[in-house]
């Protein structure tokens, strides 16, 4: 096939957005033999206002200030397998040895480095503010191998005012498909949020059978989705995921309503998930405070 053919194809299948409801139609899932095997993480996005260095900024933190080395703390001190360090938070200067550093500090702590998450936008046309997006992305793949992070969370990203989603959907899967053959070289998973337009198991699911890469699957994010019943997007995404994300709050309709924790481990579980289960807590309450007994309560679902 050429690349004309292979492009038009792709956009074909996400204009048509077909879902037959078989395997063959939305591309297999991943056959994972034996039992589920779940191990739980935490996101460093969790503490968000908490952290000095911010993506694009740096500010002051007063009370509990909070980096990625006592983040890797927080995080064996309450019995987690891994730990996600969500590149937001990374010092702005960031070095091999500042990797190495953090490497070296969760291995002696006996936790894995899950992940890490950027925030890209791929939805642009070809030019520098679309070359800049991909360079960042190949940059933080380059900084996950020396981590030995082995996923990172990636955007579609938004379209500009004017411009058909189609359209910047085809823009995007030709961004990650590039993305992908770099992550490919280092072993290492790039997995699309439910994020931007990808709100439904369908649009999701879809994506990927379009970007159609061996390094390339979902990050499930049981909080993004915009449907009536997010629980059933959630298990029809399952068995396509690399890593989960899960949220004690799911917006239902128009509202935001407490998460059934048991229930979306249930669902991981009937789907044979094997992986990191990474709670991401975005709730009010002072994160030092509620992770805690969320941790407590997720590693009694999970065994």
């Amino acid at each position: 096939m050429n690349n004309a053919m292979h492009t038009l194809s792709r956009r074909n299948f996400i204009a048509t957005g077909a879902i037959t409801g078989t395997a063959t139609a939305l591309g297999a899932p991943f056959e994972r033999p034996g039992k589920p095997n779940i191990r739980l993480s935490l996101a460093a996005y969790s503490f968000r206002t908490f952290f000095k260095y911010q993506k694009n900024n740096t500010r002051e933190v007063k009370n509990q200030p909070m980096d990625l080395f006592k983040f890797i703390d927080f995080c064996a001190d309450h019995g987690c397998d891994g730990t996600e360090l969500t590149s937001y938070f990374f010092r702005h200067d960031v070095t091999n040895k500042y990797l190495t550093d953090l490497r070296r500090h969760a291995f002696l702590r006996g936790v894995d480095i899950s992940g890490t998450a950027v925030g890209n936008n791929f939805s642009l046309p070809k030019g520098e503010k679309r070359n800049t997006q991909i360079a960042y992305v190949k940059k933080w793949i380059d900084h996950a191998a020396v981590l030995g992070a082995p996923h990172i969370r990636v955007f579609a990203g938004r379209e500009a005012k004017g411009v058909d989603r189609k359209q910047a959907d085809q823009w995007a899967i030709d961004c990650l498909r590039e993305c992908c053959d770099y992550a490919a070289k280092h072993g290492i998973f790039l997995g699309i949020e439910n994020h931007d337009s990808i709100g439904s198991a369908q649009t999701l699911i879809n994506f990927v059978k379009a970007v159609d890469h061996p390094w390339f699957a979902v990050n499930l994010d049981s909080g993004n989705f915009r449907t009536a019943d997010p629980y059933s997007d959630f298990s029809a995404s399952a068995p396509y995921a690399v890593n989960v994300q899960l949220k004690v709050e799911l917006k239902i309709g128009q509202e935001r309503k407490p998460a059934d924790l048991q229930r979306l481990i249930k669902l991981l579980k009937q789907a044979n998930y094997q992986g990191y289960v990474v709670l991401e807590y975005e709730a009010a309450e002072d994160p030092y405070m509620a992770i805690p007994p969320l941790l407590s309560k997720l590693k009694k679902f999970l065994s």
